[in-house]
């Protein structure tokens, strides 16, 4: 979760509102020309003024402007000190594209990086072959070709039979990966993850509001025998909204174990008191119809009822689940981060009382005033060992309050024929291991 150079070779801030990045020499896009600091100005310009209509362009706010004083050097003045603009500057967060490009670029795009994009079939493949000129070295692999398989059975069947050579990565139900790594001819990479998986309360609903209840339904929750049983093992249990790799992980946080006995006894405490027939209250989950989630959602019912709490789930159509969970239309959701956890700027993103939607994605209403505080502290503190010491309270304050029980961090895991070897999975689960895989 360190930043290390790219295309800009070494960077520098004289202030906390002016950043300086200095570019790599001699790299040139897929056609030919060369990347200068205008290429960059004219991205970031196109985002900014809004000619380009992206949703990236909510990351770049905090930019007064852009300027190249000259042909490899870049300046980024702020309109106040932003400590994650740095990650937001991060490949694949965004890519520079040539000066002057319009909306062509959209269906042929032009880059700098290892594989140069060849054609594209709605619904079908994306093809990409190998860029000579690259300036990392090039490509080992000379052509790739994406396959569009929606059902997981059959990406499976493919690698089992060899009409695919990668199955992408976390494309596989744990148990298909289970039963395809004891085939021969098929590997197996496993590494640990970034991806979280977690249950959201809503605040404003009058059992949830009880911080004892949400603390309660953490202790409730066996995470250990559903990694086990639910994912094969293939995920690791989850304090925090950020992985344990990355630099500001606080280990030394309020945890909950499986402990049923302090479930109920937090229960009690906070008057809800079982019924004759054994029941405290309800609740309804909300969730997609996606099959992990709908698996997750039965199990944690059979696991909550024994400490008193009938849940009910409710399995939603993709687009319907995601406006009730937007618009607060719910008691309980579960969902997954992918990436934008890795930025410690995730903490404002998600349980700022100043982002909650359409602003953010404080869809369960979280308040505290002294977490905002430091969320805001931590946002302009440009010392990373300080930003660190406000991130540590931050996480210590979550986890007290309980506004997500933290589930688990999934495992990236790729399964391939044996004939590609090479393949080196990083923690944010992309596909950068084919710059150096290798076919036997």
């Amino acid at each position: 979760m360190n930043i290390i150079p790219d295309l800009a070779e070494t960077w520098e801030a004289p202030d906390p509102l002016t950043y300086v990045f200095h570019l790599r020499h001699g790299v040139k896009f897929h056609d030919g020309r060369p990347l200068t600091a205008a290429d960059v100005k004219f991205t970031f310009d196109s985002i900014l003024s809004g000619a380009v209509q992206s949703p990236k362009r909510g990351s770049y706010l905090m930019v007064k402007s852009v300027d190249a004083p000259d042909q490899s050097t870049v300046v980024f003045h702020l309109h106040e000190p932003y400590s994650s603009l740095l990650w937001n500057l991060t490949s694949p967060g965004i890519g520079i594209v040539p000066k002057g490009s319009g909306p062509e670029v959209a269906r042929n795009p032009i880059g700098t990086g290892p594989f140069r994009f060849v054609s594209m079939t709605r619904d079908e493949d994306v093809v990409l072959e190998r860029n000579p000129e690259y300036f990392g070295g090039a490509p080992n692999i000379e052509r790739v070709r994406f396959r569009i398989v929606p059902e997981a059975i059959v990406r499976a069947l493919e690698l089992r039979k060899g009409t695919a050579d990668i199955g992408g990565v976390n494309s596989l139900t744990p148990d298909m990966v289970l039963a395809l790594r004891k085939l021969p001819g098929i590997a197996v990479e496993e590494q640990p993850g970034t991806v979280l998986t977690y249950v959201a309360f809503n605040f404003n609903d009058p059992i949830l509001a009880h911080r004892g209840v949400r603390q309660a339904l953490a202790y409730a929750t066996d995470r250990e025998t559903l990694i086990r049983y639910l994912l094969r093992d293939q995920a690791r249990p989850a304090s925090s909204l950020l992985p344990p790799n990355h630099w500001a992980y606080e280990p030394n946080v309020k945890h909950y174990p499986y402990d049923p006995a302090q479930a109920k006894r937090l229960l009690d405490a906070a008057g809800f008191p079982a019924g004759a027939d054994g029941v405290r209250f309800h609740l309804t989950l909300k969730t997609s119809t996606e099959e992990s989630a709908r698996l997750l959602g039965e199990a944690l019912a059979d696991q909550w009822k024994h400490v008193g709490v009938a849940l009910e789930l409710r399995p939603l159509e993709t687009a319907t689940f995601l406006s009730d969970v937007g618009r607060g239309s719910f008691q309980l959701y579960t969902l997954r981060w992918i990436g934008a956890n890795n930025d410690p700027d995730m903490f404002s993103y998600v349980f700022s009382s100043k982002r909650m939607p359409p602003l953010g994605a404080n869809r369960g209403h979280y308040r505290n005033s002294e977490l905002d505080a430091l969320i805001d502290q931590q946002r302009v503190e440009m010392d990373r060992e300080k930003r660190k010491a406000l991130l540590s309270r931050i996480q210590k304050i979550v986890a007290e309050d309980e506004p997500y029980i933290n589930l688990w961090y999934i495992d990236n895991v790729c399964v391939h024929r044996t004939r590609v070897t090479g393949i080196v999975i990083s923690p944010s689960g992309d596909y950068d291991f084919l710059k150096t895989a290798k076919l036997k």
